[in-house]
């Protein structure tokens, strides 16, 4: 069983048919000893980074308990960006601090060629390094974005996407994984990405 969280800021259900396409069974845990058992991890999240305030101190100590018991966590979106330490959209409140690194506000243009923000619609990955969480993606493929607030690119990113800027769009640090792109709407590409997510989980 793998816990998928649920802090009011999240697409569970299209999560949820998504890893059913592959099998897998998630349950949402209404408390933080409810995910004492599961095989690991999932949260998902779409917009402010202040949602995250939900997650108080009682989910962040099971959760980290967890991945202390080397049980696999994958952040989506909203929920990768949370394994930072934090970010400017919501300054005063401190991220679960997995990985190092703050997020940032992506910087549009305007004129001829404008950059929009926020950044919405399929764009390719730029794979940095050859991890488990990327396994049978070719760099190149594309996969679908909605944000406006991005990680940095860090020694953990292991794809990169350019709008305007360069950013993380997949992160890995052994059995902790994030991607900033929403795999349930991205195709074969995130499906592959979530079954390799399952393969992690064992």
């Amino acid at each position: 069983m793998i816990a998928l969280i649920d802090y009011h800021a999240g697409n569970l259900t299209s999560v949820r048919k998504a890893f059913a396409a592959l099998g897998a069974e998630l349950f949402t845990p209404a408390s933080p000893d409810e995910i004492g058992d599961a095989a690991a991890i999932v949260v998902p999240g779409v917009g402010h980074f202040g949602a995250t305030r939900a997650l108080g101190p009682d989910w962040i100590e099971a959760i980290l308990a967890r991945v202390g018991e080397l049980r696999p966590l994958l952040g989506i979106c909203l929920g990768m960006q949370w394994l930072f330490e934090g970010s400017e959209e919501a300054p005063d409140l401190a991220g679960l601090g997995l990985l190092g690194g703050r997020c940032f506000r992506l910087r549009g243009t305007e004129g001829p060629g404008a950059i929009k923000v926020p950044h919405v619609g399929w764009n390719a990955l730029d794979l940095r390094r050859d991890t488990s969480i990327v396994e049978g993606i070719a760099t190149g493929s594309q996969v679908y974005f909605t944000h406006s607030f991005v990680a940095p690119v860090t020694a953990d990113t292991v794809a990169v996407t350019e709008h305007g800027e360069p950013f993380a769009a997949v992160v890995q640090r052994g059995h902790v994984a994030g991607v900033q792109f929403h795999p349930e709407k991205s195709g074969d590409v995130g499906l592959r990405i979530l079954r390799n997510f399952l393969d992690l989980v064992g």
